[in-house]
């Protein structure tokens, strides 16, 4: 394939076996790339392990996917660790889920001190301008791509179309829309479509699938022993930093108390990344009071435009409240740091421990007839949900301002018309002539658009 926007659909066969090295640098290529939120960094991996590599294939990829979506924090990190135990057991997992929020965790700290010392990131915001628009654009072209392959039949659109009226008009949570699919599945509304080698017509074996056909995945068969050893192993690990805080801090200290307050959003965080902004921007402006409704938008903002999970905020959420707080560690910059590992480590480790103690029994009833009915089902309404995302995205990315309309009894969220940037408009038509008329190839988009949104910022 040449290009983010097509090329020829050939792939090249899949090689026999990848080396975690070679694993390692595609994962830090998605965390330095994966701008957009979930719906740009499930487009980005999309294109990287099932069209371009063909590690995956489009099932196995949405399968994986589905279960992600079930589980509380940041499902597209959820994900790429996901694929990564698959291929390299527990430890491709954490290479997987840590290159993937690595580059964007540094991004937002740099960004936080700079924030606290400056509070003016004109140009970083301009260069990610151009980046947000380079995304929409591969947003928009993933959820083309990944409907044409997997929507069959007037029943699968008009799930798709269900789950995206129920997340864009009602506000269901996504979880819950995700399981309403599976049960209607279930009742054998949408069977599962196989082709002669048990995958949706037009699906590709990729190298994760022909190993486990060939019974060399050990590691993904379900034992209650294995499972066993891993709450043994990964609870003390979430929870040890936590408790050093507290001898080291004492019990009411800030750093003690975002501990607490992330480790149970990490438990709680149903969702999306957005519900669980709301209510963290609840819990530190109007419950504590640590922080301004403004500097929680601008936190918001920065991890809107920086790569890595959306939740990213809660890193800079962390350093802006311990800095501005008085701890018992020796700086307010020292406290910052501090409170910004700590709040990364209690969202993003139990993201770790749900992927290597569901992971194998995910894998086990796949096969299963009734299962396979279930997530036909819920494939399509993955569609809706990345439709929805993406959806979001844009009008965030164009529109300034957002309303509400009354529409039966419903408030839905509309973009204000007056609010419309007519520079991020310009900047969004660039990156689909670059996309979708020149096909140009990712790097090319990206490095282009970000030198679009600086000269915009310059010249305008």
């Amino acid at each position: 394939m040449t290009g983010v926007a097509g090329g020829t659909d050939a792939a090249p066969p899949a090689p026999e076996r990848i080396g975690l090295a070679a694993a390692a640098a595609v994962w830090l290529k998605i965390g330095l790339l994966g701008f957009g939120g979930p719906a740009g960094q499930i487009a980005l991996m999309h294109r990287e392990l099932v069209e371009r590599r063909r590690w995956l294939g489009e099932r196995r990829f949405l399968h994986a996917l589905n279960y992600c979506m079930l589980l509380p924090g940041p499902e597209a990190m959820q994900l790429a660790t996901y694929v990564g135990w698959l291929m390299h057991r527990t430890l491709g997992g954490i290479v997987a889920g840590t290159l993937f929020v690595l580059p964007g965790l540094l991004v937002i700290v740099a960004l936080a001190v700079l924030y606290v010392q400056h509070g003016q990131l004109a140009p970083v915001a301009a260069v990610f301008a151009g980046l947000k628009a380079a995304v929409l654009a591969i947003v928009v072209q993933a959820v083309l791509r990944i409907g044409g392959r997997v929507l069959h039949g007037p029943r699968a659109w008009l799930l798709a179309a269900a789950a995206f009226l129920a997340l864009a008009v009602f506000s269901l949570p996504f979880p819950l829309v995700v399981a309403g699919a599976a049960l209607v599945g279930l009742a054998g509304w949408l069977p599962a479509r196989p082709s002669a080698h048990g995958a949706p017509a037009g699906d590709r074996e990729g190298l994760v699938d022909r190993a486990l056909r060939e019974g060399r995945l050990g590691h993904t068969v379900p034992s209650r022993g294995r499972a066993l050893r891993t709450l043994a192993i990964w609870l003390p690990v979430w929870w040890l930093p936590v408790l050093a805080v507290v001898a080291l801090t004492g019990s009411d200290s800030v750093l003690t108390q975002m501990g607490l307050l992330f480790s149970q959003i990490a438990v709680l965080g149903f969702g999306g990344a957005y519900a669980v902004l709301a209510w963290v921007g609840q819990a530190m402006v109007e419950t504590s009071g640590w922080l301004s409704t403004g500097q929680m938008l601008d936190g918001l903002a920065l991890a809107e435009t920086t790569p890595g999970p959306l939740v990213l905020v809660l890193p800079f959420v962390g350093f802006l409240v311990a800095h501005g707080h008085e701890t018992a560690l020796a700086s307010p910059l020292l406290a910052g740091l501090a409170a910004a590992l700590l709040v990364a480590w209690v969202t993003f480790v139990p993201c770790l421990l749900w992927i290597f103690l569901g992971g194998p029994w995910v894998e086990a009833i796949r096969a299963n007839r009734r299962v396979s009915a279930a997530l036909a089902a819920v494939t399509a309404a993955v569609v809706g949900v990345i439709l929805n995302l993406a959806l979001w995205f844009a009008l965030n990315v164009l529109f300034a301002q957002q309303g509400t309309v009354g529409l039966a009894g419903l408030e839905i969220a509309v973009p204000v018309p007056a609010s419309l940037d007519p520079v991020a408009a310009g900047l969004v038509a660039l990156a689909f002539v670059l996309v979708f008329a020149l096909r140009a190839g990712l790097l090319v988009v990206l490095s282009l658009m970000a030198l679009a949104g600086l000269l915009a910022n310059t010249l305008l």
